[in-house]
């Protein structure tokens, strides 16, 4: 695995795993809902917020934006509606940009197409988050990987080909990216989650930084996944779960996403060294539990030691058991008492 840097951060192993808190469009088009959840976020712990650039007209079709969409998490009569209802303006964007800023947090957004990577690029947003829905945009991929920042890919709805296809095309600019196991239903039921994935997706981009973009309820699957090697998790970050709208359900709240932080930064710190040592805080213990070369019987000074001498008691403060063998056979210096812990200085 590699790593990705920017606004001096580095993101990859031995480096903290970096969490992105996904408001995407749950500030409900409300710019000032929205500085809440940056706030929010940067509270709870997120390294990132990211939002959900579009041009809307751009893409959908007429007779997509004219779709009827009339549920319980619509905003409008049509799509198209609904869609709009839901976009931030350019001025918004650059003023949740400067709050972010402000609040320490880093800002970035998924463009959906070239107008808004061009927009995000002149924001001066740090990295491209790719959207799940855009993996096979290779157009798209292509026009954004020629900005030369890194890119983030989402890898719901595909198999392994296309997320290969979509890898190519970024390779094919030298640009930085990471890669993200994803499933795209909301909320996405456990045994879809697939978390097995990240390691095909180690072995399968060893130049890519390996993440997790999730959609489940609860947040026991992201530590797990930093256990399995992800260094980026994103999940998407609401103020209420019950609120109107297609993500809130799929979403966490504050405290939840507090709590998540949390659990990943004690993964980390639990994951340690591959070497197994004994550790300073065990050596009290050590003493108090473990065995030593204990005496059965009195012995008097120059008796060669035999086996039927010697027996393993606590504490561990003498010769360890896993030396019995080579206690046998040497001679006692001095008299030793009958169960008492045998020292080197009793023996020669």
């Amino acid at each position: 695995m590699t790593q990705i840097t920017f606004n001096q951060r580095t993101i990859g192993p031995k480096h903290p795993t970096y969490i992105i808190a996904e408001i995407g469009i749950n500030h409900q088009g409300d710019v000032i809902l929205a500085k809440k959840l940056i706030d929010a976020a940067k509270e709870s712990g997120a390294d990132a917020v990211k939002f959900q650039k579009r041009s809307i007209n751009r893409i959908l079709t007429k007779e997509g934006l004219d779709m009827p969409y009339d549920n319980r998490n619509s905003f409008g009569a049509t799509y198209g509606e609904h869609k709009k209802v839901l976009e931030l303006s350019e001025d918004d964007y650059g003023e949740l940009f400067i709050h972010a800023r402000s609040a320490n947090v880093d800002f970035c957004a998924s463009g959906w197409d070239e107008e808004s990577i061009d927009f995000l690029n002149e924001l001066g947003v740090p990295f491209f988050k790719m959207a799940s829905a855009d993996l096979t945009n290779i157009p798209l991929l292509d026009h954004t990987a020629r900005k030369g920042k890194p890119m983030f890919l989402s890898t719901g709805m595909a198999n392994m080909d296309q997320v290969q296809q979509a890898v190519d095309t970024i390779i094919n600019h030298n640009t930085p990216f990471a890669v993200l196991q994803c499933t795209s239903t909301y909320p996405t039921d456990f045994e879809e989650i697939h978390l097995n994935v990240l390691s095909t997706f180690q072995d399968a981009f060893p130049q890519a930084v390996i993440g997790y973009s999730g959609h489940e309820l609860g947040i026991a699957i992201p530590p797990v996944a930093v256990a399995l090697g992800a260094k980026i998790i994103e999940r998407h970050f609401t103020l209420d779960r019950t609120m109107k709208g297609g993500d809130h359900a799929a979403s966490l709240e504050p405290q939840g996403f507090t709590k998540m932080v949390r659990d990943i930064r004690h993964i980390e710190s639990a994951m340690g060294f591959p070497e197994k040592n004994i550790q300073t805080s065990e050596e009290p213990v050590f003493k108090k539990l473990a065995k030593s070369i204990v005496s059965t019987q009195p012995i008097h000074s120059g008796t060669i030691i035999s086996r039927d001498m010697l027996t393993t008691k606590g504490p561990g403060t003498g010769i360890s058991p896993t030396r019995l063998d080579e206690i046998i056979g040497k001679t006692a210096k001095s008299d030793i008492a009958s169960d008492v812990v045998i020292q080197e200085t009793d023996l020669y």
